[in-house]
């Protein structure tokens, strides 16, 4: 399993044991998170976005619509708080599922 650590406003991917493996995305990082296999990630910007990056930090997909303050895997899908303090569900593909 991997870890991510926010630097500079970029994630960095560490092995468990601290070494570093990799930077993922720009430098306007709020927060970032890892899925169970480690094979993905999200990171959420200071602007609102939610980028969808593989675990190599190629970008896969913006998920919602720009107005998120955070963004975490869920056994569910993605849940996403948004600046209207509403809680959405929405799968890895972006698409609103429901709201939590």
């Amino acid at each position: 399993m991997s870890n991510l650590v926010i630097e500079g406003g970029k994630v960095e991917l560490h092995k468990d044991n601290g070494s570093f493996i990799r930077k993922i995305g720009d430098n306007n990082v709020f927060y970032a998170d890892i899925n169970k296999d480690g094979s993905k990630v999200l990171i959420t910007t200071f602007k609102g976005n939610v980028e969808l990056r593989s675990d190599e930090g190629s970008f896969i997909r913006t998920i919602g619509d720009g107005n998120a303050l955070l963004a975490r895997f869920t056994t569910e899908g993605i849940m996403v708080t948004t600046c209207k303090s509403k809680i959405e569900l929405r799968n890895e593909n972006g698409e609103f599922l429901h709201l939590v």
